[in-house]
């Protein structure tokens, strides 16, 4: 079973997320803050980490930057966010990043976006 992290601020959307997930086959493991995704990033070893922009303690561009930091990890990086500008998707590949979608979103293409990203 491949496991996920989702790295999300807002519990409602997180919340959902993994049921989504959850319903697909996954294992998902949540954070509700940067530096407790990273945390959890270092102990669970996820698959693949879904992570929001604007979240308390350390941001998700700096969450990403860690990641890529940590022994060159190649974990795929799925980044969700608010945040749909052009500079705001260059900082996010610039991080690490190897998806970058904006909210709302569709249910179905986040599924897709994780297959691909989990190579399924």
């Amino acid at each position: 079973m491949k496991k996920i992290l989702i790295v999300e601020d807002d519990p409602e959307l997180a919340f959902l997320l993994k049921r989504c997930l959850e319903s697909g086959g996954y294992q998902v493991i949540t954070a509700c803050d940067g530096e407790e995704g990273f945390s959890k990033f270092i102990t669970e070893r996820p698959g693949l980490v879904i992570l929001d922009l604007g979240l308390p303690k350390i941001n998700g561009y700096e969450v990403a930057r860690k990641i890529r930091k940590e022994r060159e990890d190649k974990t795929p990086i799925l980044m969700l966010t608010g945040k749909g500008e052009d500079a705001d998707r260059i900082i996010g590949r610039v991080r690490g990043a190897d998806k970058y979608m904006t909210k709302p979103f569709e249910l179905e293409e986040l599924l897709e976006q994780v297959k691909s990203l989990l190579k399924e």
